[in-house]
């Protein structure tokens, strides 16, 4: 009797040498255990770059996606979005290596790789699951014309820069303002330390279930940054006399035109994305270590019996 095969999907950017670098060590160690290596279907230069690296197989033709053991991601940010949406219709946890800039949402630094493989392959890691949203474009209608999800945030602009959008915001189908704006962002707890961040929005804690709002350089009295529940239903209609089109981004990777009177329902999804953590810690140590806040001078805590 054999042991069940065991499969973890590799993703990074094949035109970066240091990525490269590091993915051969992946596959390596993973070939060594017994483990086998995935690439994704559209990673074809990935895939020479890393020809004779050892045995690899690709999403969707050779393993599907719900028969992934982990997703190991060489990369910042945004390729770790891009592996949540490749293990999305699965549940396999990604476990970030950060080889970009800020890489808040990546787990570990490329000089500790050699023994996160072997936490990986022993499995010793732990499973975090962080909110997503639900996101569905109705047309004037009411029919859904569109529907997807976002980990970071879902962001409703304006198509052309000259013009502004108008727009209604409405928090569990009651109106709440309407304003010309250049957008709005609409984000989890993952996503409000990227561009709910660099818009003025709040950072949340991610064991603080909420979404956040965020106008976009609106023209209104009352165009503040809101923080609702993680059941509300966050819609956002884009007024028929607006001069132009619109355009819905989730994760700054998949978009979809939205015309005058299309209106943008958000909500939380039923499937969380699942991170891999191998070194559990506090979120305000990641955000003074990624962000580099100055702490000099902080004391702690006092100790027992000490005033």
């Amino acid at each position: 009797m054999t042991d069940a095969a065991r499969y973890v999907l590799v993703v990074g950017h094949a035109r970066r040498a240091d990525t490269v670098v590091a993915a051969r060590r992946v596959i390596a160690a993973l070939s060594a255990a017994g483990l086998s290596a995935v690439l994704p279907a559209e990673d074809d230069e990935h895939g020479a770059v890393l020809d004779g690296a050892g045995p690899l197989l690709t999403l969707g033709v050779d393993v599907q996606v719900d028969e992934l053991e982990l997703a190991v991601v060489l990369g910042g940010d945004g390729t770790i979005l891009r592996a949540a949406e490749l293990v999305r219709d699965g549940t396999a946890p990604i476990l970030g290596i950060n080889m970009g800039h800020v890489g808040f949402l990546a787990e570990i630094e490329p000089d500790v790789l050699d023994d996160a493989m072997r936490r990986v392959i022993a499995c010793e890691y732990e499973v975090e699951e962080r909110m997503a949203l639900h996101v569905a474009v109705l047309d004037e209608a009411g029919t859904v014309a569109y529907e997807t999800f976002a980990l970071n945030e879902a962001t409703v602009e304006k198509a052309a820069r000259e013009r502004m959008m108008e727009v209604v915001i409405e928090i569990d189908e009651r109106p709440l303002s309407s304003f010309g704006c250049d957008g709005v962002v609409v984000s989890t707890p993952t996503g409000s330390t990227a561009y709910n961040f660099s818009a003025g929005g709040p950072v949340i804690w991610p064991s603080v279930e909420a979404i956040a709002v965020v106008p976009l350089s609106a023209h209104a009295l009352f165009a503040r940054p809101l923080v609702v529940g993680p059941e509300a239903s966050v819609a956002i209609e884009v007024l028929a006399r607006t001069d132009g089109t619109g355009i819905l981004w989730c994760d700054g990777r998949r978009s979809h035109d939205l015309p005058p009177g299309a209106r943008v329902v958000m909500r939380r999804s039923d499937v969380p994305v699942r991170l891999a953590r191998l070194h559990p810690a506090a979120f305000g140590d990641r955000l003074v270590r990624k962000f580099r806040l100055p702490v000099t001078g902080w004391r702690g805590p006092a100790t027992e019996g000490v005033s």
